[in-house]
């Protein structure tokens, strides 16, 4: 269930006016921007795009970024652009980093659908006149390369039918690989980047079943394990994507110092999905409802923003 307040009736060319009036001027009225963007779905926010170019020959995106600074404008930046882009963007980034945030690959190929992943790979071709696939292998080596290269790659069944003689005996292959440590098993890596999601949900129910404790349990080692440690995530983000993203927010606000990039990729990207869903874990899970949360976390403008994302205003 997603979190924004969009209201029934909308006005383009109202909106892609108020937001040239907000920009003009000494001064930006960032309350405007953000009562006009906050609570727009990601159809409307193209219109508006399309709306203010047509009206003013200017491009929206870059006039925001132009005006505004800091998290509250890499907030706005995100949350403006197509789901797709957006998502093209946030993995260039990953890639591109000193030290490469390879969860974020492995978020974007494993919580998307298959067609919101190949929108994303045909987004990222568009925007970086490359493919997703050879950044990933440029930008990574050994056991991590090959395993985040084939779910980038993947498009996975998306229906409800499972076969439970291979959930039984996958359990098994993954059970034996886990024993023998033998991680980077390439049958791991096939099992992980071919099968439907919810064929590994029942994959990884019949482990629990088998041995009493969750395949992630077993996975558990040196924290300095990078490919360990994303062979993790690539499971949780398949398994249960709402407690990994409830996960990403409790530790992006527990931290010293908040992990802005992380919390606003979730709340962006989560707002118009299952944010609802993430948030009654979140509370479920540490007994203080998010929205505060964020709001003791978190300032001015950016705060407004994200609360707005939330569904709660400030």
């Amino acid at each position: 269930m997603a979190t924004i307040d969009v209201p029934e009736q909308v006005s383009v060319l109202a909106d892609a006016e108020a937001l040239r009036k907000a920009c003009k001027g000494w001064g930006t009225d960032e309350k405007a921007i953000i009562s006009v963007l906050g609570h727009r779905n990601a159809v409307q926010r193209k219109q508006i795009r399309l709306a203010y170019e047509d009206l003013y020959q200017e491009d929206l995106i870059k006039r925001l970024e132009s005006e505004l600074s800091g998290d509250f404008e890499k907030a706005v930046y995100r949350w403006i652009l197509d789901p797709a882009d957006r998502d093209a963007v946030l993995a260039n980034v990953a890639i591109k980093k000193l030290s490469p945030d390879h969860h974020v690959i492995v978020e974007i190929s494993c919580t998307r659908s298959p067609e919101e992943l190949l929108a994303v790979r045909r987004a990222y071709q568009a925007r970086y006149k490359h493919s997703l696939e050879e950044d990933v292998a440029a930008h990574t080596k050994g056991d991590t390369r090959k395993l985040l290269v084939a779910l980038v790659s993947a498009f996975r069944y998306d229906g409800e039918e499972i076969n439970t003689r291979v959930a039984n005996s996958e359990a098994k292959i993954l059970h034996e690989a886990v024993k023998d440590k033998e991680f980077n098993h390439e049958e791991i890596i096939r099992i992980l980047s071919t099968r439907s999601k919810m064929q590994l949900m029942a994959t990884f129910n019949r482990y629990r079943d088998d041995h009493g404790t969750t395949i992630t349990k077993n996975l558990e080692g040196d924290s300095g394990d990078e490919f360990l440690k994303t062979l993790r995530t690539t499971i949780r983000c398949l398994n249960d994507p709402k407690k990994y993203f409830e996960k990403v927010l409790r530790n992006s606000i527990r931290r010293v110092g908040t992990d802005e990039d992380a919390l606003t990729r979730v709340i962006v990207t989560r707002a118009e999905k299952d944010l609802k869903d993430v948030k009654e874990l979140y509370y479920k899970r540490n007994s203080v409802p998010l929205d505060q949360a964020v709001a003791k976390d978190t300032t001015g403008d950016y705060k407004a923003l994200l609360l707005t994302l939330l569904g709660k205003e400030d």
